[in-house]
């Protein structure tokens, strides 16, 4: 289909690029699979982003706004009287029961940063904004903390296959948060 005037094609391609991440994994991206899934022409993905790395960091950003979302709406980190551990442990099993296949999507994206250094300033940049999220209700060195516990949680569920254990992952958050 060829749209003259698309403002929209540029977040089409970042979602697409997301898809075939998910269906094909990181080695299944190209400008070509791009372009055929968001149904642009090829010429389109290379004009908005002219590597793949360019088009990853775009879809890693996205993804990690996902999670970024469930934690701005939560009373949690409004609310200080809100249990921030068992509030935490309540958004995770959000983000698994959710989409499982989208947890591990995201974290693909993610830990693609071991491979391409493009990409380690997005996954940072999720470290921080998390972090600085949760330091509203707690000091800075405890909220990054809670940061590398929520990542291990996550990490360990979705390599070892397990499921979610939301009252562990409420008792050890808690450990942190004291």
């Amino acid at each position: 289909m060829v749209r003259r005037y698309d403002p929209e094609r540029r977040a089409r391609i970042i979602d697409a690029a997301i898809r075939v991440v998910g269906a094909k994994g990181i080695a299944g991206l190209s400008h070509r699979s791009v372009a055929a899934e968001a149904d642009v022409p090829l010429g389109s993905t290379t004009y908005h982003f002219a590597s793949l790395d360019e088009l990853l960091i775009a879809a890693l950003r996205r993804s990690n706004e996902n999670f970024a979302g469930l934690m701005r709406e939560s009373r949690a980190l409004t609310d200080p009287a809100a249990d921030l551990p068992a509030e935490l442990a309540r958004l995770l099993g959000e983000f698994f029961g959710a989409d499982r296949g989208r947890a591990e999507l995201e974290y693909e994206l993610y830990l693609a940063a071991l491979r391409r250094p493009a990409l380690r300033p997005v996954a940072a940049e999720w470290t921080d904004d998390t972090a600085g999220l949760l330091a509203a209700r707690t000091d800075p060195a405890t909220a990054r903390a809670l940061v590398a516990l929520m990542d291990g949680i996550c990490l360990q569920v979705l390599l070892t296959g397990g499921v979610y254990d939301e009252a562990y992952a409420r008792e050890m958050l808690g450990r942190i948060a004291g």
